[in-house]
């Protein structure tokens, strides 16, 4: 999907003023806080909300255009949405959910396509049942499976895990990275959740007041110094790195990244395999010479690329291991008392890992 898009709109004191562009496939996150226009974008999209002015064309084609007077109705532009509350019809049961996204298409899929999407979602036992019987997880894949039998230009998928606790969130992210992976459906992905963007996305476009203030690759993005202080307040960086082996006896898995080793809690993944992994800026510490005695399994060997003074009392050091950026949140004291400068030699002492996909 090749998108361009721009938004502007008023409601009170929220003033939402977006231009961006999509211009590779898989998931495309929005991200920002709460109050940041990432579900009004969304809305928008969709045709669910008006702006006051705004320009959408998506494959070529003019879904909006206020200065023509230009909108295309929300069902004509093929765009599956899904929702926190996932909004299933309660009166229906999972199967004429699933069909009910079906009914404006001059072909419908055929019966092998429904079995497959049916299967992908592992939704095949919950077909009779009622949505007040299922949980919230189930819900959520069902809402995802209605949106994709409609054969949707894109996906559009609004803060889809917010109403999930940790566990239900668990259960439905790898249903939807075989959706990124097996259905080639474009997704737009609205989150607050590095966690979740880490683990989907490829791309991220950051809001902050509803303005845009960056876009570009998850990994890029995410180890940009002005954002992990600024208004974003990225926690921390996204690298991808190798399973290189399995250290079974103590439950723990080695990942490769630039030469580098990273040990990380047992991962049920093949070697060879690439997994997203995401540091917090504060589970980074540094050392000038590589500390012995310590408990800390994951020590990199690391230089400064870039040093930014930060909010309050702290500075943010951008590390570079090899190929790989990450990011470290220290104290201006402790920059002071071991006089950081850029292109310095440094080894980062990492506390905490977040693996994707386990």
């Amino acid at each position: 999907m090749s998108a361009k898009i721009f938004l502007r709109y008023s409601q009170g004191a929220f003033q939402l003023n977006a231009t961006f562009g999509i211009s590779t496939p898989g998931v495309t996150a929005l991200f920002g806080h709460s109050g940041a226009g990432k579900s009004t974008i969304i809305h928008a999209l969709a045709g669910l909300t008006n702006p006051d002015e705004g320009k959408i064309i998506i494959d070529g084609e003019t879904l909006l255009d206020t200065t023509q007077g230009l909108s295309v109705p929300s069902h004509e532009r093929r765009m599956g949405v899904v929702f926190q509350d996932s909004r299933l019809f309660p009166h229906l049961n999972v199967k004429s959910n699933l069909y009910y996204g079906m009914r404006r298409l001059k072909e419908r899929p055929k019966a092998g396509v429904v079995d497959g999407i049916v299967s992908l979602l592992g939704l095949s036992h919950l077909l009779e049942r009622k949505p007040r019987t299922l949980s919230g997880g189930e819900r959520s894949r069902v809402a995802l499976g209605r949106a994709i039998l409609m054969r949707p230009r894109a996906l559009l998928l609004d803060e889809p895990l917010a109403a999930l606790d940790a566990r239900r969130k668990n259960e439905i992210l790898p249903y939807l990275e075989r959706v990124r992976d097996e259905s080639k459906i474009p997704i737009l992905y609205v989150s607050h959740s590095m966690d979740e963007v880490a683990r989907l996305a490829e791309r991220i476009i950051v809001l902050h007041e509803g303005r845009v203030i960056a876009e570009g690759s998850v990994f890029d993005v995410t180890s940009n110094l002005d954002l992990i202080g600024g208004g974003a307040q990225l926690p921390g960086s996204v690298i991808e790195a190798v399973i290189s082996a399995h250290d079974e006896a103590n439950a723990l898995s080695e990942l490769s990244l630039s030469g580098e080793t990273l040990i990380v809690p047992a991962l049920s993944r093949n070697i060879g395999d690439k997994v997203r992994v995401r540091i917090n800026a504060q589970d980074v510490m540094l050392a000038l010479s590589k500390p012995e005695g310590i408990s800390a399994n994951n020590v990199l060997a690391a230089s400064i690329s870039g040093i930014r003074a930060g909010s309050g009392h702290y500075e943010d050091v951008l590390l570079s291991v090899g190929e790989t950026r990450l990011v470290a949140r220290i104290t201006r004291r402790s920059a002071l008392r071991l006089k950081l400068e850029t292109n310095q030699k440094i080894f980062a002492v990492i506390k905490s890992v977040t693996v994707g996909g386990r």
